[in-house]
Order: C-alpha cells, then structure tokens, then sequence
C-alpha cells in the first residue's frame, strides 16, 4: 500500500477541531485502512458495521459508545443512520471530550441524518483513490488506466485489474445501492453507467438519455443523483457570467475515476483506449480530479457557451480566478477561442493543461502547464499568477 501522509495529517486536524470526523469517499478506496493506521496511533474503538458481531454489539448503542474511551471508528455508518442521533446526545451531553471518525461510501446528501443531525458538530474528509502525488508522475499512464482505487491500482497485471474492477461494478449495483435503501435494478442501472460512460465529459441532456433508455427525465436524474451520492460521478456545474452571450446551463458529467470508466467503455489495455474516441474526454476527466485534488477548492465550476467558447474548469484560489483547459496533445495549440475566454472571464490566468514534458508561458495571463509537474502545481500556478501581480477579480 502506498504511503498517505497528506490524508493522515488532515484526519489528524479534523479530530483535533471537530467531535466528530466522517471520512468519506467510494467504496474499496482505503477509508478503512486509513482508519485503521490512524487509529494505532492512539486508543481507540473500531466497530464494522458491515459485521454482525459488531452490530450485535451496538444494540444498545448509547449505553456502548458512551462507554467507549479515546477515539471511536464507525465503519460503513450508511448501513445504521439511527447512529447519527446518538452520536448527537453522546457529543452533547457526555462525551464532550470525546471523538468519533465515521466512515461512510455515501455522500450527506444520499444518507439523511448526517448534516442534519451533527450540524455544527461534524467535520468532513473527502478520501479519494490514489493520486499522482502518491504513486509519482513516473506512473500516470498506469494511474489513468486502471484509476486510483487501491486493488485496481496495485493489481498484477492490466488484466487482473480490469476482473476486479469488473468485480467491483457488480458488487455495487447488486448490494452496495440497496443497502444504502435504493431500490433500483441492477440491470437498469448498469446499461445507464455504461451510457454515461459514453456521455463522460459532455453536459448532461436527461431528455435524450431518458428516450435512449425509455425512461422519463425525473427517472434517468435519479439515477445519476444515485451515481453522484456514491461517489461514481462528478457533476461539475455551470458558471454563469453578466455576457451578452447564450451560456449552457446544464452540468458537465464525468465519471469520477477513470479506471471504472474504461471498464465500462471496453477499453482495458492502454492500445484500445488510445484508439478509443472518448480519449480526449477520459484525459480531460482525469486531468480535472488531479488539479481538485491538489488546489481543493471550495467550490468549481466549467463554463461554455452555445458559441463555442468554453473553459474546462473554472476556480477560485486565493482570491484570483483560475481556468483550466485540457488538452490531450504534447505540443498544444493556443487558441483564439482561449484568448477571448481570458477576456470575457477576466481570468487572473488560463491554464493549458497537457500530457507534455515541459510548462511554458505563452503569455502573461496564458501557460501551457504539464501534468508532469504535478509535484510543484501550487508553485507553478502561484508563480505564473505572480506575473500578472496576482490581481483578484469579484465575481459577475
């Protein structure tokens, strides 16, 4: 298993501040052995919900975790939320000093009781596969192959990568969404991810998935908020700006790690996914997770217009507004349509970001950026800003 540090340090602050911690992320992507090493650094009480001695044992579950001294782990906590009451009367009146880490493969927006029960009193840590900070710049290719997920990552071979993730599909739509009480078939369910698959990288049209499947629009968004609360999908939202200009206003659908979406686009080996069409769209999802993952904003955005101008990614980082273009070519070209988008978004800087060896400027306000840099990307971004004097601009 690869070293984690970054995560440890940021359970580490988030127990420290907080009563309680939930760590959350999709299945099989290390939360339990995380909390597991955390929890050997100190005394604690680990309970799996997904085992029945350990659910036999909370069957008085005020009277056990009041008792419980140090640090208290929850795993899987989606399959009891009655625990997110508890925990409230525990953190409230008499476990004050008390911490508990809860771990869960289902967003607060999915599992009622998280963020309405422990408001104001639980903290969140968003764990994800493994990224290019933790398995070295030398390994992307491999990364975006077989994706982040641990046993996926760390397989033998491309080929046993791709039976577990095969694997891992099957588990998730036969048991893991109706335990979380979802009652959707399974069969169903899997022909709409295979057809997101295809869709990765486009603004989401529920109307034309909806007739490809014959399902109605409010049927086809269930499906997708199902995908989205597990952490199987990112749905990156519009940003809107004051321009005379016709702005799309759906969001941008990516599958969050692109091994699964390799696995359900057929392309398993690294000669079929470059000759797949939906390469360009798999590098750019990839490319998208590596930059949140290291400059975390709050909050992210693409913009487009049904012009044709459009930035892949839009933040904001310390006060300044950052684009992000992708481009799955070595040597990428700058574009008018870039320029003009620099202006009409008055970007503090856009970054083109590329599978090349080397990051360059092209102008002041303009850089190509290699994901080989990966290492440095905060350093990078702050010295390109620095060019323009770093001048922030208020939103539209």
């Amino acid at each position: 298993m690869l070293e984690r540090a970054d995560y440890l340090r940021r359970i580490e602050r988030a127990t420290t501040r907080s009563p309680v911690t939930a760590l959350l992320g999709p299945r099989q992507c290390g939360k339990t052995t995380m909390a597991r090493a955390f929890a050997e650094t100190r005394e604690a009480t680990f309970f799996d919900l997904e085992s029945e001695v350990d659910l036999r044992r909370l069957a008085n579950p005020q009277m056990v975790l009041g008792a419980c001294p140090g640090l208290v782990v929850l795993d899987e906590i989606q399959r009891a939320p009655n625990l997110f009451n508890v925990l409230r009367v525990l953190v409230d009146r008499t476990r004050a000093n008390g911490r508990f880490l809860v771990l869960g493969s289902a967003s607060p927006d999915l599992v009622r009781g998280v963020s309405e029960s422990l408001a104001g009193r639980v903290e969140f840590v968003e764990l994800t596969g493994f990224g290019l900070d933790e398995t070295g710049v030398g390994d992307w290719r491999q990364l975006w192959l077989r994706g982040g997920l641990p046993r996926s990552f760390l397989a033998a071979s491309d080929d046993d990568s791709l039976v577990w993730r095969e694997g891992f599909i099957r588990t998730f739509l036969e048991r893991d969404i109706p335990q979380l009480g979802i009652s959707i078939p399974a069969t169903a369910m899997r022909r709409f991810w295979t057809m997101l698959a295809h869709w990765h990288g486009q603004t989401w049209n529920g109307s034309e998935l909806g007739r490809s499947m014959s399902l109605t629009d409010k049927t086809v968004r269930r499906y997708l908020d199902v995908l989205t609360g597990t952490y199987m999908v990112r749905q990156l939202q519009p940003w809107f700006e004051n321009l005379a200009k016709r702005q799309v206003k759906a969001p941008k659908i990516y599958l969050r790690d692109t091994g699964m979406l390799h696995a359900l686009l057929g392309a398993g080996k690294d000669d079929i996914l470059l000759s797949q069409p939906r390469v360009g769209a798999s590098w750019e999802g990839f490319a998208i997770e590596q930059i949140l993952r290291v400059l975390r904003p709050a909050h992210a955005w693409f913009w487009s217009t049904h012009g044709g101008g459009e930035v892949d990614l839009l933040i904001m980082d310390k006060g300044r507004r950052l684009g992000f273009e992708m481009k799955f070519s070595e040597a990428p070209e700058v574009t008018r349509s870039m320029r003009n988008v620099v202006d009409d978004l008055r970007l503090d800087h856009l970054f083109v970001v590329c599978p090349g060896e080397n990051s360059y400027p092209v102008d002041e306000r303009m850089s190509v950026l290699s994901l080989f840099d990966y290492g440095d990307l905060v350093g990078r971004v702050d010295e390109a800003v620095a060019l323009t004097g770093g001048q922030a601009h208020p939103p539209a």
